[in-house]
């Protein structure tokens, strides 16, 4: 199908397939801010370089300026630059972290709002990280290491910039001449399976030209036939337009009441702490745990959405230990309860806080969020005679009972070592009927 570019045609291609399977990508905002690593609890790091060099702002923006004073004066924020040398980043490594993860995909920022790209993109002379810096091209050696892996290489790409002359003098020039060249480059050059477009507020989409790219983007990229963009192409398009709808922190309340959040295909990105850059200042109860991020993710899951979980590097290459831990504790249970995550579709809307469903092909699964004991009547699962049930990760043999026309299983007591998972615990039914 050839699409024509205004929205009415665009917003009929379908999200390709692989995104609504993948269910679990890893983002990861790394740059020059990683040096820094700074902002205020709560606060996004990643903005250390707006946020320095506006006195007059908020007390948000004069706690960021004041830090800068005192730690760092007479610097620019550019010359942060030196810093960012990468001298420990191993791209394998950190694919197969994503991996062990359970992660299906990832987006790597390839150029956040300071403007600074990383690759060495022809459009941002002397700002990218193979000019200067750590002279290195992260996009080619994170897309090489994903080749082979279970994990997609994506971007995420930022539309405008803090400081360019161009953009501040006139952002449709900007777009022309700078903007859609570039991600025309990224795109052909890696080949990304998604591309998260961000920035796009200060402008409608017809100042970004933004009907223009996808349309090319759709019809004659290389990518055309499985790329998985978002929704984030102009100031009145988030949760409209565009590709997989995206929300940032915040998903139950974005949700709530809104029927196209939860019908369209959607993704919900945030980092394990407050921030998306590393903040050297969070402490570890500023970091979710693995319990509530496998809660997260089923109860995602369980509406149909994408969980996008953010890792921040440090400015040296490490992913730290805290982060890691927590990917890996995700990995873990995913191992065991992942058939009833991957491929999977929304089933209902649950009507019992501690359960949460899911479904595929013939099963219904269920996520209990307390451990398992006693008679368990799942009110939001008819009964059909010859049901069958598994908790996954146990042996136990377990019976379907009807109650009220509902299913009911009794799992009587359950001792640690029966069963080998914890945080969630995903219960299998398959009517007989298939």
């Amino acid at each position: 199908m050839k699409y024509s570019n205004n929205w009415q045609s665009l917003n009929t291609r379908p999200v390709p397939e692989w995104f609504s399977d993948a269910k679990f990508g890893i983002f990861i905002h790394w740059g020059i801010y990683s040096v820094p690593a700074y902002a205020p609890k709560g606060c996004y790091a990643e903005w250390y370089g707006y946020h320095c060099s506006n006195p007059d702002g908020n007390e948000n923006d004069r706690a960021y300026y004041e830090h800068h004073q005192k730690h760092y004066p007479g610097m620019r924020y550019n010359d942060f630059v030196s810093g960012f040398r990468a001298e420990n980043f191993d791209a394998r490594q950190w694919v197969g972290l994503f991996a062990d993860a359970g992660a299906r995909y990832m987006n790597l920022v390839s150029k956040h709002h300071d403007g600074f790209c990383m690759w060495g993109s022809k459009y941002s002379p002397n700002w990218n990280s193979v000019d200067v810096g750590p002279h290195r091209d992260f996009c080619a050696e994170l897309s090489e290491a994903c080749e082979g892996s279970p994990v997609r290489f994506g971007v995420y790409h930022s539309i405008y910039e803090w400081f360019d002359p161009l953009y501040n003098a006139d952002p449709e020039r900007y777009a022309l001449q700078k903007l859609i060249p570039m991600m025309k480059e990224l795109v052909e050059a890696y080949r990304p399976a998604t591309l998260f477009t961000d920035g796009e507020w200060s402008h409608p989409s017809s100042v970004w030209h933004s009907e223009d790219f996808l349309a090319w983007l759709y019809n004659e990229s290389s990518v055309k036939d499985f790329i998985v963009p978002n929704d984030r192409w102009g100031s009145e398009t988030r949760g409209r337009l565009g590709g997989n709808l995206t929300t940032e922190y915040g998903w139950l309340g974005a949700a709530d009441g809104n029927s196209e959040m939860i019908d369209r295909v959607s993704e919900e990105c945030r980092g394990i702490g407050a921030s998306f850059g590393y903040n050297r200042f969070e402490t570890a109860e500023d970091y979710l745990s693995v319990r509530e991020l496998v809660t997260m993710l089923v109860d995602l899951v369980s509406r149909g959405s994408n969980f996008l979980l953010n890792v921040g590097p440090t400015a040296d290459g490490r992913i730290p230990v805290v982060m890691e831990e927590r990917l890996r504790g995700i990995g873990k249970w995913l191992r065991v309860n992942g058939e009833g995550v991957y491929g999977s579709r929304r089933y209902c809307e649950s009507t019992t806080p501690d359960t949460v469903y899911t479904k595929r092909g013939g099963a219904v699964y269920a996520f209990m969020k307390k451990p398992p004991r006693g008679r368990v009547v799942f009110r939001d699962v008819p009964y059909f005679p010859g049901m069958s049930a598994a908790l996954l990760g146990c042996e136990k043999p377990l019976i379907v009972y009807e109650e009220s026309g509902k299913a009911a299983v009794d799992f009587g007591v359950l001792y640690p070592d029966e069963i080998d998972s914890e945080h969630v615990f995903t219960l299998r039914l398959t009517p007989a009927e298939g």
